[in-house]
């Protein structure tokens, strides 16, 4: 007798009608087999109105779901059991109206987006590959386009004949129109505003001093390709805190996540997301961690040891992850977590965990020990007789201040720097003024969403 440890198969001491639905999310999943007249234990106590049931289960199946399957007669030291062995479907199968799928040891009835998902999957097709009848290729962003262009001529991943054709072509060839419209990968990679068609079409980044402390946060939007780089220069501009060391003159910033292992990490995070969700993907970072959580889920029969092996490449929206793979973003194989990994052992970091949640995915990266950027002060004392005298002769107590602050946190405004230095607003931006005049900071974005970026 096989183990129960196997999560396709069921052992029940008797027959209840209950267990259609476990015989429904096995259809959907990879199939299994239920025993009937076997207990808990995997010990045969039989079952008695065997050829009852032998009878009366067939057409039970055949009614609550339309499928056909084997059902036997087993015996053993003179105990009769049946067997009832569930092939896989290629379709999606319903039990009395309701769809159920095998996760694990457990039958979870699907609805929401989980049906949604599943059913297309079942008929072969993707949610990114949906055309959507409201969008014209007029209303995509021309220069989304134009830089996937120079990105893909850079790769030589595709024809450039291909690159050189009008708009309606390209998109087509690269399977981004579907029935004569634009499909959902479409409007995510090059559309102006995402979430226009999408809610929840953007990431959003946090600082957080503990669990229940947002200190501040910030949206990144626009098309999936401006998202990749916008964010990856807000983090490690504006949210992740560096250990400062100097090599000679040289100012060294470590920090507890390498630029290779992020980028990684956020591609894949938005090539297998579920957009249809509606939830953004989730940067929350810490003084000495960082968490990237994404509404998706692993492939029909993987577990979390699959992701740490070496596996083929089934992301969710393939669509995507193709015209990505084209552009040079991502491999085509399956390598994304395996660079990740590579990355952190070039860099002397711990390994990120992954934590595989029923409605998202969840990774972490912390550092090998607190890493909390050093007092600029200290840093401006430590540098004064390495740098040009003339400028540091320049910078004043209140720009130190200025910088001080900016350090820990870059979204501060000239408002909000007065009020924590006691200073009229005129005196923070004349100091500001000169800080930026010397080359020392500058601004990124607008007054209102942008930050300060300290370039020395």
């Amino acid at each position: 007798m096989e183990s129960q440890e196997k999560h396709n198969i069921e052992w029940k001491s008797v027959w209840k009608d209950e267990y259609l639905v476990g015989i429904c999310a096995f259809a959907n999943a990879q199939g299994g087999k239920f025993f009937i007249g076997i207990d808990d234990n995997g010990k045969i106590i039989g079952v008695e109105n065997s050829k009852k049931l032998l009878e009366s289960l067939p057409s039970k199946i055949r009614d609550a779901m339309g499928i056909v399957v084997d059902i036997n007669l087993c015996k053993e030291n003179n105990l009769e059991y049946i067997e009832i062995d569930v092939p896989s479907y290629p379709i999606a199968i319903s039990c009395k109206g309701n769809y159920y799928f095998r996760s694990g040891s457990t039958s979870q009835k699907l609805t929401g987006i989980e049906l949604e998902s599943f059913i297309l999957r079942k008929r072969g097709a993707t949610w990114d590959n949906v055309p959507h009848p409201l969008v014209k290729i007029e209303d995509l962003d021309q220069n989304a386009i134009q830089k996937f262009k120079e990105l893909a001529i850079r790769k030589k991943r595709i024809d450039d004949t291909i690159l050189e054709e009008d708009t309606e072509t390209l998109l087509d060839k690269l399977h981004l129109i579907n029935n004569g419209y634009l499909t959902n990968a479409a409007l995510l990679l090059f559309s102006k505003d995402p979430e226009r068609y999408f809610t929840g079409a953007f990431i959003k980044v946090g600082f957080f001093e503990t669990d229940a402390d947002l200190i501040y946060q910030d949206e990144v939007r626009g098309s999936l390709f401006e998202q990749i780089d916008k964010v990856i220069e807000l983090i490690f501009f504006k949210y992740m805190k560096a250990k400062i060391s100097y090599d000679g003159l040289q100012r060294v910033e470590e920090y507890f996540v390498s630029e290779a292992s992020m980028r990684e990490a956020i591609l894949n995070a938005i090539v297998h997301k579920q957009y249809e969700s509606g939830v953004p993907i989730q940067i929350s970072v810490y003084k000495d961690k960082l968490y990237i959580t994404n509404v998706g889920k692993l492939p029909d029969h993987w577990t979390e040891e699959t992701l740490y092996q070496k596996h083929g490449s089934k992301p969710y929206n393939p669509n995507i992850a193709h015209v990505f793979y084209l552009a040079g973003h991502i491999e085509s194989w399956g390598r994304g977590i395996e660079k990740i990994f590579d990355s952190c052992i070039e860099n002397d970091l711990p390994m990120p965990k992954y934590y595989i949640n029923p409605t998202d995915i969840m990774i972490e990266f912390d550092a090998p020990q607190r890493l909390v950027i050093d007092n600029f002060s200290k840093v401006t004392n430590r540098v004064n007789d390495r740098v040009n005298d003339r400028v540091n002769d320049r910078v004043n107590d209140t720009m130190n201040k200025i910088l001080e602050s900016l350090y820990d946190d870059p979204g501060y405004t000239i408002t909000e720097l007065a009020n924590i230095m006691k200073m009229s607003r005129k005196s923070i931006s004349n100091n500001i003024k000169k800080l930026k005049d010397l080359g020392i900071i500058e601004r990124v974005g607008n007054n209102k969403k942008g930050y300060w970026k300290i370039k020395r």
